[in-house]
C-alpha cells in the first residue's frame, strides 16, 4: 500500500493541473515498512521529451541522479515516479510498462480538461506486467 501525505499530494497535483495538457512527471520520496510505503516529499522534473509530451514523459539521466542525491542527503528512499496522463485514463501504458523498474511505484495522475479526474498507482510483478497499488490517501478517508 501506497500512503500519501496531504503536502505531497498537493504538489504532484498542482504540477498535473501546471503542466496540462502536456505529461508531467517527477520522483517520489518517502520510506518503506512492511509493504507499506509513505510518500513523505516529491521532487517535480522537467519532461525532457523531444517532440510532444502530451503522450510521452522522459526524466533524463542528470535528473534521475538529481533523484538519487535528493534521497541520499534528505535520508528518503527514491520509491517512484509519477507522472500524468492528459485527457486520459490513469492506466499505465505499454511504453510506460516497459520503461518501468521493478522496485518503483508508478502513480499516474489522470487529467481531463485540467482538472484531476483518477490517481492510481502501479508496480510491476514478477512477470513484468503492471499490478495496481492500493492508496491510502489523506484526501479521501
Amino acid at each position: 500500500m501506497i500512503i500519501i501525505e496531504p503536502a505531497a499530494r498537493e504538489q504532484f497535483i498542482g504540477d498535473a493541473v501546471n503542466t496540462f495538457p502536456d505529461e508531467c512527471c517527477g520522483f517520489l520520496f518517502g520510506t518503506e515498512k512492511d509493504d507499506n510505503r509513505v510518500i513523505t516529499a516529491i521532487q517535480v522534473v522537467d519532461n525532457s521529451k523531444i517532440g510532444d509530451k502530451t503522450r510521452r514523459f522522459e526524466i533524463s539521466p542528470q535528473d534521475y541522479l538529481k533523484g538519487e542525491l535528493y534521497a541520499l542527503e534528505n535520508n528518503l528512499a527514491l520509491l517512484g515516479v509519477y507522472h500524468s496522463h492528459p485527457n486520459h485514463p490513469a492506466i499505465p501504458s505499454e511504453h510506460d510498462r516497459v520503461a518501468a523498474q521493478p522496485y518503483f511505484s508508478y502513480l499516474i495522475i489522470s487529467v481531463l480538461n485540467n482538472e484531476i479526474i483518477t490517481l492510481r498507482s502501479w508496480r510491476l510483478n514478477e512477470e513484468a506486467q503492471f499490478e495496481e497499488e492500493k492508496i491510502h490517501d489523506y484526501q479521501y478517508s
